[in-house]
């Protein structure tokens, strides 16, 4: 895998130091120390309060210096990727927050940090600091283990902690709360991929057809491997596990947290594939999706739930001052409104009969339809292989509605040919098409020609697209096509179609369409005004006399 760095042993202060210079406040500052003591702090702290300080491996961010600020973590302290901070670094912190308030240490549960923030809190008591530590372990993949793995459900007890601190709460309410807390959370995570660490050699354990339930947050291996399957299914495989441990009766926050890499499109599509599961009907709140305790460049997610009352209800609500928290919001039902209906004209006209006009655009879609793969393999040479595809499609769709078209009206026929091309060909092509035959519907309506309407879908075409002839696109073929078919006829149109589509060869950059963005310089016909020219071929050998 391909990291950015610049030193492996300098990457976390950097990012450190990035963080900080991009915050966009005075409110957060670093320890001196570095690189050995790792920590960011409150600058506007005034330890009149209880501190709430955590921290961990680098490697999980925005966790956890992200976290700090009013209403969240007071410091946090990191060690290196996926590596515990030091027992001196942790005390650094304590030493530096900790007033007559006291300290609350919030941990995950992995060894190295149960043990270095465990022997600093002994160490600031010996100092006569008053130190409590809650330790959270909310993974629930691996049933049978010990101690539990402490995940992202550990920023519930961030913020809970954080809030009744700035609430001022005395520590001993604070950390009972957290501890509470603690105990109610479950988290579970699902993952495609393994992460990579920055400098170090990476061989991915996955296949390319499975994912793993249960992984850790440092790449660790899960509680069992998964065949890749639908995003509603493998969801419904976390919610059967993570319902079984739900009170029935109780209601519950839901952290969705991406795990490094997931899109958000997919993302979004996870949150609804929760909120569509069973775990819904306990779901009161939700946080995220987002990016929140991630591993590095995992491509996998977490859910996190935990048990609401009305103390912790409001203590999730409550703002913060660090951006990286989500907000806890209400689940909503997604609000759908009406679409405005168009106002009565031409494309509401019933059906009506045309022979002429129905052999014409039932010749014109065939010969479209039957381009399909020479188109493609056309646009292959410059673009993504889909015009023939996309035409198609859009042919298809006029096919299956000419029963239903007023042809006997060519300004409403044009209308809904418009209307119908617009929706079902996608891509700018579908577009561009509708926009040229709408404008055309306008004019015939208005009382132009044929070819004079045309034309005038032509310029509203090329205003929106920004094509001209020699750009190498259709244009070069409709544009001298319509001017001939209005000036002289069709056999006049049908040839002057082809040598545009012609000439497209010979022009070896496109600047226009799509495949303006490509470097290389292309030796075949342009696929739209290649199509272009069959139609018009088509229909001049429909018309063609006997």
């Amino acid at each position: 895998m391909k990291h950015f760095f610049n030193r492996k042993d300098a990457i976390v202060t950097e990012a450190l130091d990035g963080f900080l210079a991009t915050a966009g406040s005075g409110a957060l500052a670093r320890l001196d120390g570095y690189p050995e003591i790792k920590v960011v702090l409150r600058a506007d702290w005034d330890k009149t309060k209880v501190a709430i300080v955590s921290g961990g491996g680098a490697g999980h961010e925005p966790s956890h210096a992200g976290f700090v600020g009013s209403g969240m973590l007071t410091a946090a302290v990191s060690g290196e990727i996926f590596a515990s901070p030091s027992v001196e670094a942790v005390l650094a912190a304590i030493r530096a927050t900790t007033g007559p308030a006291g300290c609350l240490l919030v941990v995950k549960n992995y060894t190295g940090d149960r043990l270095n923030f465990g022997l600093a809190a002994e160490k600031a008591r010996a100092e006569g600091l008053a130190v409590e530590m809650v330790i959270v372990g909310d993974d629930i993949a691996l049933p049978d283990i010990a101690q539990p793995r402490g995940v992202a459900g550990t920023l519930f007890v961030h913020k809970i902690a954080g809030h009744l601190s700035e609430a001022g709460h005395d520590l001993a309410s604070v950390a009972a709360a957290a501890r509470a807390a603690a105990t109610d959370i479950i988290s579970f995570g699902i993952s495609l991929s393994s992460c990579s660490i920055p400098g170090q050699p990476h061989e991915d354990r996955f296949g390319a057809n499975d994912g793993e339930l249960g992984l850790g947050i440092h790449g660790e291996p899960g509680v069992e491997r998964i065949a890749l399957q639908s995003a509603g299914k493998l969801v419904a495989v976390m919610a059967e596990r993570l319902a079984a441990r739900l009170d029935p009766g109780g209601h519950y926050a839901l952290l969705i947290n991406n795990l490094g890499s997931v899109p958000p499109l997919e993302m979004s599509l996870i949150a609804n594939a929760v909120l569509a599961s069973p775990l819904a009907k306990a779901v009161a709140l939700t946080i995220g999706p987002g990016h929140l305790m991630t591993a590095l460049n995992m491509n996998g997610f977490s859910l996190s739930l935990l048990k609401l009352d009305a103390e912790r209800e409001a203590a999730l609500l409550a703002p913060v001052g660090p951006h990286a928290w989500l907000p806890a919001k209400p689940v909503r039902v997604p609000v759908v409104m009406a679409m405005t209906k168009p106002a009565i004209g031409i494309a509401t006209k019933p059906a009506s009969h045309d022979a002429a006009a129905k052999r014409l655009i039932t010749a014109v879609c065939q010969r479209l339809i039957s381009l399909e793969e020479p188109l493609n393999a056309l646009d292959a040479k410059a673009g993504d292989g889909d015009t023939g595809s996309t035409v198609a499609t859009g042919a298809r769709s006029i096919l299956e509605r000419i029963d239903a078209l007023p042809l006997a009206d060519r300004a409403a026929t044009a209308a809904v040919i418009g209307d119908t091309l617009g929706t079902s060909m996608g891509g700018s092509s579908g577009v561009l098409l509708s926009i040229f035959f709408t404008a055309a519907s306008q004019s015939l309506g208005a009382g132009a020609s044929l070819g004079k309407a045309l034309l005038s879908g032509l310029d509203r075409m090329t205003f929106y697209g920004g094509a001209k002839v020699g750009d190498r696109t259709m244009v070069d073929a409709l544009e001298p096509a319509l001017k001939a078919l209005d000036a002289t006829g069709l056999e006049a149109a049908a040839k002057a179609a082809r040598q545009g589509a012609e000439a497209t060869a010979a022009m070896r950059k496109a600047k226009a369409g799509r495949s303006a963005y490509i470097g290389k310089q292309l030796d075949t016909a342009d696929p739209g005004a290649f199509a272009v020219a069959e139609v018009f071929a088509a229909v001049a050998a429909l018309f063609a006399p006997a």
